[in-house]
């Protein structure tokens, strides 16, 4: 077996994307909802950016900001970044502007490349818009592979966001290991881009563009609407499409039946374990011909994917190590753990972060010095439990921390719990996770009235993103502790389910309001439905509504946009929205 230390260094991604102009300038290079860019154009476009970037002295080292929103300046901007020599650093326009702030602070951009002019959070930083202005693409120099590449935030324990440096070299071990593992097939291929640029999968879905891939930009709306992205897959010919877990469990009653052996999907799942359940359905699905289906892990600070393996088998697992990366199972005192038995993994390579912007004592707490390295090289721990397998694959077992996956995305339990608590009607608060996608807060009021669940929501949603807002709050006296102090976690009561007597009204009475209902209590695990409930406030979101539409569709025939719930949560609103798609009429 080839030792991960031996292998060659990869070509850097933009000496790839270069070199895939010079072959095929006339091939297709992005699809997007706004408009379609051959590799030549691409290169026009990022090489004019990437000159206006070089003019205003950015280079190796320095952060260019990326507000945009989905679209073919989604890869013009960070391939822009990199032509110049510089990282990027995403900060997603949804995302609230406090957050924002912080984010751009603690990046120290040097500039801003966005479509909406100056934003509030932002003084002091040049603001760049994407098009076409005559610069000269700046004079092309040999990357380092520590260069810094991008900056993602993560969720911080601190309740502050940390961002990860990672580096070019990573970048570049990345393509090259899924290349080589299989999980990026030979041949040209088109990929989906799904993930938000601010979710670290978002790198192995665009760098595919610098092997000479056609990337397809979804949308919001794309994503979302499960009819909506089964047709685009289909018009484009999609063959790739990176998801995650709970992405592809409100999917799959959709691409799974029209999939066939003559166009069949990759799908590249990461960023939450894969259920067993599922596990078995993509394994007998993928055996059947019908889909490709790999599992991928890896932590933001290892530049995206650590391990690989094909979904097959009976039951989960991670696969091995991508080449290039060393992984350690080990005990307390950093020795092997024996096979079999269950340890922290530790990972190393070239794809390893730089570390965490602004904080030393924290990059040097995560990044430590490889034991087993003669080179002094470092060393990630990733804080996953895990089991190596006799045949040297890996077993997730847990979470040796707080940190959490909501639906792909990490979220550390103290960020939460730093938001609920500087509201001044809160004095003490925990999060926690129920059915494994469910954020739940309790919280202790200060002195006098407890905030309402609407305050209290409208607070968070003021400092968090979206996935962060907790599905339910609930109040409390006092946090309930352990003999050593700490909060009981299993001593935390349920939410009470919301009780119809005091609202106005009666329940659910016509049939499409009791079949919607029926629908709302199945997906989101609540009894007690009222028609003046709104969809939201009872803990929906995205990826839940996209199970509510299919399962209209099913039960009762209607096919209806996944918008549409945004634009009608309340019931009895959604309701009359559907009984006039039934009625072949428009609300």
């Amino acid at each position: 077996m080839t030792d991960a230390r031996t292998l060659p260094l990869p070509a850097d991604p933009v000496d790839r994307f270069l070199q895939t102009v010079r072959a095929m300038p006339d091939r297709t290079a992005v699809i997007g909802p706004d408009t379609t860019l051959t590799f030549a154009e691409l290169d026009a476009r990022t090489g004019d950016l990437a000159g206006r970037l070089h003019d205003l002295g950015i280079g190796p080292g320095d952060r260019v900001g990326v507000g945009l929103p989905r679209g073919v300046d989604w890869v013009v901007a960070p391939l822009a970044a990199w032509r110049a020599g510089a990282a990027y650093v995403p900060l997603d326009p949804a995302h609230p502007t406090a957050r924002l702030a912080r984010v751009a602070a603690d990046a120290g951009l040097r500039a801003l490349v966005t479509d909406t002019g100056t934003p509030s959070w932002l003084t002091g930083v040049p603001v760049l818009t994407p098009g076409p202005t005559g610069a000269a693409a700046p004079p092309r120099g040999k990357a380092d592979v520590l260069d810094p590449a991008y900056v993602i935030h993560t969720s911080g324990s601190t309740g502050t966001p940390k961002g990860v440096e990672a580096c070019r070299g990573g970048v570049a071990a990345l393509i090259a290991g899924l290349e080589q593992r299989g999980v990026y097939a030979e041949g040209h291929r088109v990929v989906a881009w799904n993930a938000s640029m601010s979710f670290d999968a978002s790198v192995q879905q665009w760098v595919r563009v610098c092997r000479g891939d056609t990337l397809v930009v979804l949308d919001d709306a794309d994503r979302t609407d499960p009819h909506r992205l089964a047709a685009l897959l289909a018009e484009h010919r999609v063959t790739d499409l990176d998801l995650t877990p709970s992405h592809w469990a409100a999917l799959a009653p959709h691409l799974l039946p029209s999939a066939a052996p003559e166009r069949r999907l990759r799908l590249l799942i990461g960023g939450e374990p894969v259920p067993p359940r599922m596990w078995r359905e993509l394994a007998d699905a993928s055996g059947e011909g019908r889909i490709e289906a790999f599992n991928l892990y890896g932590p933001t600070e290892t530049t995206v994917d650590a391990t690989a393996c094909r979904v097959e088998g009976p039951g989960p697992h991670l696969g091995s190590p991508l080449p290039r990366v060393r992984a350690y199972v080990l005990d307390d005192a950093l020795r092997p753990a024996p096979a079999g038995t269950a340890g922290e993994l530790y990972l190393a390579g070239p794809g390893l972060a730089n570390g965490y912007t602004g904080r030393p004592a924290l990059t040097a707490e995560r990044f430590v010095a490889d034991p087993f390295a003669a080179d002094g090289t470092r060393m990630y721990r990733t804080g996953d439990e895990v089991r190596e397998g006799a045949d040297g694959t890996l077993e997730f077992l847990g979470r040796t921390d707080r940190q959490v996956k909501v639906r792909g995305f990490r979220v550390e339990l103290g960020e939460v719990e730093a938001a609920l608590c500087s509201h001044p009607g809160v004095t003490g608060a925990v999060a926690t996770v129920r059915r494994g996608t469910d954020l739940l807060a309790h919280y202790v009021p200060a002195d006098g009235a407890a905030p309402t669940t609407a305050e209290l929501r409208a607070h968070t949603a003021a400092a968090l993103p979206g996935y962060m807002v907790p599905a339910a709050f609930v109040a409390l006296d006092a946090l309930p502790r352990t003999v050593s102090g700490k909060v009981d976690v299993r001593a935390l009561p349920d939410p009470e389910p919301q009780s119809t007597p005091e609202r106005p009204g009666p329940g659910p009475g016509s049939e499409i309001e009791e079949l919607i209902a029926g629908v709302w209590s199945e997906v989101l695990g609540r009894d007690d439905i009222h028609p003046d409930d709104d969809f939201f406030a009872l803990g929906g979101h995205s990826l839940v509504a996209l199970r509510v539409v299919s399962r209209l569709k099913k039960r009762i025939g209607v096919v209806m946009p996944t918008k549409d719930v945004y634009r009608h949560p309340r019931l009895r609103d959604l309701a009359g929205h559907a009984e006039a798609l039934r009625a072949g009429r428009t609300a």
